[in-house]
Protein backbone atom coordinates (compact mmCIF):
# COMPACT_ATOMS: atom_id res chain seq x y z
CA UNK A 1 0.00 0.00 0.00
CA UNK A 2 1.55 3.55 -1.09
CA UNK A 3 2.43 5.71 2.18
CA UNK A 4 0.73 9.00 2.05
CA UNK A 5 3.25 10.24 4.60
CA UNK A 6 5.75 9.43 1.95
CA UNK A 7 4.37 11.08 -0.91
CA UNK A 8 6.75 12.15 -3.45
CA UNK A 9 6.75 16.27 -3.46
CA UNK A 10 7.65 16.53 -7.05
CA UNK A 11 4.17 14.80 -7.78
CA UNK A 12 1.09 16.51 -9.40
CA UNK A 13 -1.39 17.58 -6.58
CA UNK A 14 -4.65 15.79 -6.65
CA UNK A 15 -5.37 12.33 -4.98
CA UNK A 16 -3.42 10.00 -7.05
CA UNK A 17 0.59 9.63 -6.01
CA UNK A 18 3.48 7.89 -5.71
CA UNK A 19 5.86 7.44 -2.87
CA UNK A 20 9.38 7.83 -2.10
CA UNK A 21 10.02 4.23 -2.18
CA UNK A 22 10.00 4.15 -5.85
CA UNK A 23 12.79 2.18 -6.94
CA UNK A 24 12.76 3.41 -10.49
CA UNK A 25 12.12 0.29 -12.66
CA UNK A 26 10.17 2.22 -15.45
CA UNK A 27 6.64 -0.71 -15.09
CA UNK A 28 4.30 2.30 -13.66
CA UNK A 29 5.20 4.31 -16.57
CA UNK A 30 4.91 1.40 -19.02
CA UNK A 31 1.17 0.77 -18.52
CA UNK A 32 0.71 4.54 -17.06
CA UNK A 33 2.29 6.62 -20.00
CA UNK A 34 1.34 9.96 -20.19
CA UNK A 35 0.00 9.98 -16.73
CA UNK A 36 3.56 9.10 -14.79
CA UNK A 37 6.85 9.89 -15.99
CA UNK A 38 10.49 9.94 -14.15
CA UNK A 39 10.97 12.83 -12.19
CA UNK A 40 14.38 15.05 -13.61
CA UNK A 41 15.36 15.28 -10.18
CA UNK A 42 16.05 12.11 -8.85
CA UNK A 43 14.96 9.92 -11.35
CA UNK A 44 11.87 7.82 -9.63
CA UNK A 45 8.69 7.88 -10.83
CA UNK A 46 6.33 10.93 -10.27
CA UNK A 47 2.13 11.43 -11.50
CA UNK A 48 2.73 14.62 -14.30
CA UNK A 49 -0.71 15.27 -14.27
CA UNK A 50 -3.74 13.57 -12.44
CA UNK A 51 -6.25 11.13 -14.75
CA UNK A 52 -9.55 12.35 -16.05
CA UNK A 53 -11.03 10.08 -18.13
CA UNK A 54 -12.21 6.37 -17.25
CA UNK A 55 -9.18 5.39 -19.39
CA UNK A 56 -7.17 7.36 -17.37
CA UNK A 57 -7.80 5.91 -14.08
CA UNK A 58 -8.20 2.38 -15.33
CA UNK A 59 -3.99 3.14 -16.21
CA UNK A 60 -3.43 4.83 -12.90
CA UNK A 61 -5.18 1.62 -10.86
CA UNK A 62 -2.73 -0.52 -13.15
CA UNK A 63 0.02 1.48 -11.98
CA UNK A 64 -1.07 0.69 -8.59
CA UNK A 65 -1.26 -2.79 -9.27
CA UNK A 66 2.29 -2.95 -11.11
CA UNK A 67 4.02 -1.48 -9.00
CA UNK A 68 6.17 -4.00 -6.91
CA UNK A 69 7.29 -1.60 -3.83
CA UNK A 70 3.47 -0.61 -3.84
CA UNK A 71 4.48 3.08 -4.36
CA UNK A 72 1.66 4.24 -6.83
CA UNK A 73 -1.77 4.83 -4.68
CA UNK A 74 -5.18 7.44 -3.92
CA UNK A 75 -5.63 9.02 -1.27
CA UNK A 76 -8.40 7.46 0.10
CA UNK A 77 -9.36 4.45 -2.54
CA UNK A 78 -7.06 1.38 -2.10
CA UNK A 79 -8.28 -0.85 -4.91
CA UNK A 80 -9.86 -0.65 -8.05
CA UNK A 81 -13.26 -1.38 -8.71
CA UNK A 82 -12.51 -4.17 -11.01
CA UNK A 83 -9.71 -5.94 -11.94
CA UNK A 84 -7.49 -4.68 -13.73
CA UNK A 85 -4.75 -7.26 -14.86
CA UNK A 86 -4.36 -9.37 -16.81
CA UNK A 87 -4.17 -6.76 -19.38
CA UNK A 88 -5.43 -8.11 -22.82
CA UNK A 89 -2.50 -6.70 -25.19
CA UNK A 90 -3.84 -9.12 -28.05
CA UNK A 91 -3.38 -12.30 -30.00
CA UNK A 92 -4.03 -14.27 -27.05
CA UNK A 93 -1.39 -12.68 -25.00
CA UNK A 94 -1.65 -11.04 -21.40
CA UNK A 95 0.35 -9.01 -19.18
CA UNK A 96 0.01 -10.21 -15.20
CA UNK A 97 0.62 -7.35 -13.82
CA UNK A 98 1.99 -7.74 -10.02
CA UNK A 99 4.84 -7.51 -10.39
CA UNK A 100 7.96 -8.33 -8.12
CA UNK A 101 10.75 -6.51 -6.01
CA UNK A 102 13.04 -9.72 -6.23
CA UNK A 103 12.63 -9.08 -10.35
CA UNK A 104 13.30 -5.33 -9.86
CA UNK A 105 9.56 -4.84 -11.19
CA UNK A 106 10.19 -7.47 -14.10
CA UNK A 107 6.69 -7.71 -16.59
CA UNK A 108 5.30 -11.02 -16.97
CA UNK A 109 2.70 -13.02 -19.22
CA UNK A 110 0.25 -15.34 -19.86
CA UNK A 111 -0.28 -16.53 -23.40
CA UNK A 112 -3.68 -18.34 -23.33
CA UNK A 113 -3.19 -21.13 -26.20
CA UNK A 114 -5.65 -24.06 -27.15
CA UNK A 115 -2.38 -26.50 -26.86
CA UNK A 116 -1.91 -25.36 -23.08
CA UNK A 117 -1.00 -21.86 -21.75
CA UNK A 118 2.27 -20.63 -21.14
CA UNK A 119 3.69 -18.51 -18.51
CA UNK A 120 6.74 -16.18 -19.45
CA UNK A 121 8.37 -15.25 -16.82
CA UNK A 122 6.39 -14.91 -13.21
CA UNK A 123 5.19 -12.04 -10.66
CA UNK A 124 5.21 -12.22 -7.31
CA UNK A 125 2.23 -15.25 -5.91
CA UNK A 126 -0.87 -13.44 -5.41
CA UNK A 127 -4.72 -15.03 -5.02
CA UNK A 128 -5.03 -11.80 -7.80
CA UNK A 129 -3.08 -13.76 -10.60
CA UNK A 130 -3.62 -17.45 -9.67
CA UNK A 131 -7.55 -16.98 -9.59
CA UNK A 132 -7.84 -15.08 -13.42
CA UNK A 133 -5.55 -17.99 -14.51
CA UNK A 134 -7.08 -20.70 -13.35
CA UNK A 135 -10.25 -18.99 -15.39
CA UNK A 136 -8.31 -19.10 -18.57
CA UNK A 137 -7.20 -22.60 -18.16
CA UNK A 138 -4.20 -22.92 -16.00
CA UNK A 139 -0.78 -23.19 -16.81
CA UNK A 140 1.15 -25.84 -18.81
CA UNK A 141 4.50 -24.45 -19.02
CA UNK A 142 6.54 -21.38 -17.06
CA UNK A 143 9.45 -20.31 -19.63
CA UNK A 144 11.94 -18.41 -17.53
CA UNK A 145 13.77 -16.09 -19.52
CA UNK A 146 17.05 -16.14 -17.20
CA UNK A 147 18.15 -16.22 -13.55
CA UNK A 148 16.97 -12.55 -12.84
CA UNK A 149 12.93 -12.86 -13.21
CA UNK A 150 11.76 -16.00 -11.81
CA UNK A 151 9.80 -14.06 -8.76
CA UNK A 152 7.35 -16.45 -7.54
CA UNK A 153 7.64 -19.17 -10.63
CA UNK A 154 8.09 -22.14 -8.01
CA UNK A 155 4.48 -21.24 -6.50
CA UNK A 156 2.65 -20.64 -9.56
CA UNK A 157 4.26 -24.20 -11.08
CA UNK A 158 2.95 -26.53 -8.38
CA UNK A 159 -0.26 -24.35 -8.16
CA UNK A 160 -0.62 -25.34 -11.70
CA UNK A 161 1.40 -28.65 -12.17
CA UNK A 162 3.30 -26.53 -15.06
CA UNK A 163 6.86 -27.56 -16.27
CA UNK A 164 9.12 -24.99 -16.11
CA UNK A 165 12.02 -24.74 -18.29
CA UNK A 166 14.82 -22.41 -17.97
CA UNK A 167 18.50 -22.92 -19.47
CA UNK A 168 21.09 -25.22 -17.66
CA UNK A 169 23.61 -22.16 -16.91
CA UNK A 170 21.18 -20.73 -15.54
CA UNK A 171 19.56 -23.63 -13.59
CA UNK A 172 20.50 -22.53 -10.05
CA UNK A 173 18.26 -19.70 -9.69
CA UNK A 174 15.40 -22.81 -10.70
CA UNK A 175 16.47 -25.66 -9.06
CA UNK A 176 12.56 -27.00 -9.31
CA UNK A 177 12.79 -26.64 -13.20
CA UNK A 178 11.57 -29.58 -14.76
CA UNK A 179 12.90 -28.80 -18.06
CA UNK A 180 16.47 -27.61 -18.73
CA UNK A 181 17.22 -25.46 -22.62
CA UNK A 182 20.99 -26.66 -23.19
CA UNK A 183 24.43 -25.49 -25.54
CA UNK A 184 23.45 -21.83 -27.74
CA UNK A 185 21.39 -23.50 -30.64
CA UNK A 186 17.54 -23.22 -30.65
CA UNK A 187 15.08 -25.53 -29.53
CA UNK A 188 11.69 -26.73 -28.82
CA UNK A 189 10.11 -26.03 -25.83
CA UNK A 190 6.50 -26.90 -26.86
CA UNK A 191 3.55 -26.72 -29.36
CA UNK A 192 5.14 -23.77 -31.70
CA UNK A 193 7.08 -22.48 -28.88
CA UNK A 194 11.25 -22.43 -29.98
CA UNK A 195 13.73 -21.32 -26.96
CA UNK A 196 16.73 -19.04 -28.93
CA UNK A 197 19.46 -18.94 -26.00
CA UNK A 198 20.92 -15.34 -26.02
CA UNK A 199 24.09 -15.50 -23.41
CA UNK A 200 24.87 -12.19 -22.31
CA UNK A 201 22.36 -9.98 -20.23
CA UNK A 202 23.34 -13.29 -17.70
CA UNK A 203 25.15 -16.32 -19.39
CA UNK A 204 21.43 -18.57 -18.95
CA UNK A 205 19.25 -16.07 -21.34
CA UNK A 206 16.70 -17.46 -23.72
CA UNK A 207 14.74 -15.88 -26.43
CA UNK A 208 11.18 -17.17 -26.54
CA UNK A 209 9.27 -17.03 -29.70
CA UNK A 210 5.57 -18.10 -29.27
CA UNK A 211 3.15 -19.04 -32.48
CA UNK A 212 5.92 -17.87 -34.94
CA UNK A 213 5.60 -14.30 -34.71
CA UNK A 214 5.70 -13.58 -30.56
CA UNK A 215 8.60 -12.60 -29.25
CA UNK A 216 9.14 -12.43 -25.40
CA UNK A 217 12.56 -11.31 -24.74
CA UNK A 218 13.05 -10.54 -20.88
CA UNK A 219 16.00 -8.43 -20.64
CA UNK A 220 17.61 -9.06 -23.85
CA UNK A 221 15.66 -6.68 -25.75
CA UNK A 222 13.51 -3.74 -25.94
CA UNK A 223 11.69 -0.68 -27.61
CA UNK A 224 13.03 2.50 -27.64
CA UNK A 225 10.28 5.18 -27.96
CA UNK A 226 11.82 8.38 -28.28
CA UNK A 227 14.32 7.32 -30.78
CA UNK A 228 12.45 4.57 -32.33
CA UNK A 229 14.48 2.17 -32.69
CA UNK A 230 15.33 -1.86 -30.77
CA UNK A 231 17.45 -1.39 -27.40
CA UNK A 232 19.35 -3.85 -25.53
CA UNK A 233 20.38 -2.76 -21.90
CA UNK A 234 24.41 -2.10 -21.92
CA UNK A 235 24.61 -1.15 -18.24
CA UNK A 236 22.57 -4.03 -16.78
CA UNK A 237 24.67 -6.60 -19.05
CA UNK A 238 25.74 -9.15 -16.07
CA UNK A 239 27.63 -11.68 -17.93
CA UNK A 240 28.86 -10.13 -21.57
CA UNK A 241 28.34 -7.74 -23.80
CA UNK A 242 30.33 -9.70 -26.88
CA UNK A 243 28.76 -12.28 -25.97
CA UNK A 244 25.59 -10.68 -25.80
CA UNK A 245 26.05 -9.05 -29.51
CA UNK A 246 27.29 -11.99 -30.69
CA UNK A 247 24.24 -14.25 -29.98
CA UNK A 248 22.05 -11.46 -30.80
CA UNK A 249 23.08 -11.67 -34.33
CA UNK A 250 22.61 -15.70 -33.94
CA UNK A 251 19.13 -15.22 -33.62
CA UNK A 252 19.05 -12.30 -36.25
CA UNK A 253 20.52 -15.24 -39.21
CA UNK A 254 17.10 -17.30 -38.22
CA UNK A 255 15.12 -14.64 -39.39
CA UNK A 256 12.49 -16.25 -37.29
CA UNK A 257 9.66 -13.35 -38.52
CA UNK A 258 8.73 -12.15 -35.24
CA UNK A 259 6.33 -8.97 -35.20
CA UNK A 260 5.46 -8.66 -31.58
CA UNK A 261 7.89 -7.37 -28.68
CA UNK A 262 7.00 -7.91 -25.25
CA UNK A 263 10.09 -7.22 -22.77
CA UNK A 264 10.40 -7.95 -19.25
CA UNK A 265 11.84 -4.38 -18.84
CA UNK A 266 11.52 -1.37 -21.41
CA UNK A 267 8.81 -0.90 -23.75
CA UNK A 268 6.70 -3.65 -26.04
CA UNK A 269 6.33 -2.68 -29.50
CA UNK A 270 4.55 -3.88 -32.60
CA UNK A 271 5.70 -3.56 -36.25
CA UNK A 272 5.95 -5.46 -39.58
CA UNK A 273 8.62 -8.57 -39.27
CA UNK A 274 10.17 -6.76 -42.11
CA UNK A 275 10.63 -3.64 -40.18
CA UNK A 276 11.51 -5.50 -37.00
CA UNK A 277 14.44 -7.11 -38.81
CA UNK A 278 15.86 -4.63 -40.19
CA UNK A 279 15.61 -2.94 -36.21
CA UNK A 280 17.87 -5.96 -34.82
CA UNK A 281 20.39 -5.53 -37.47
CA UNK A 282 20.73 -2.08 -36.86
CA UNK A 283 20.77 -2.80 -32.79
CA UNK A 284 23.48 -5.37 -33.56
CA UNK A 285 25.62 -2.69 -35.81
CA UNK A 286 25.47 -0.19 -32.93
CA UNK A 287 26.17 -2.71 -29.59
CA UNK A 288 29.99 -2.53 -29.88
CA UNK A 289 29.52 1.37 -30.02
CA UNK A 290 27.25 1.33 -26.98
CA UNK A 291 28.24 2.39 -23.77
Amino acid sequence: MARLEDRHASGAPGDWFVDTRCIDCDAARQVAPGLIARNPGDGVSVFTRQPETPAEIEMAWRAVMVCPTRSVGHVTHRKPPAPVFPEDLGDGVFRLGHNARSSFGAHSYLVQRRTGNVMVDAPRWTREVAGPLAERGGLAHILLSHRDDVADAERYADHFGARVWIHSDDRDAAPYATDLIEGTEPSTVGDDVTAFPVPGHTRGTVLYLVDGHLLFSGDSLSWNPNREQLHAFRRACWFSWPEQTASLSRFADHECGFDRLFCGHGWNHDAPAAAMAAHLVDLIARMPEMS
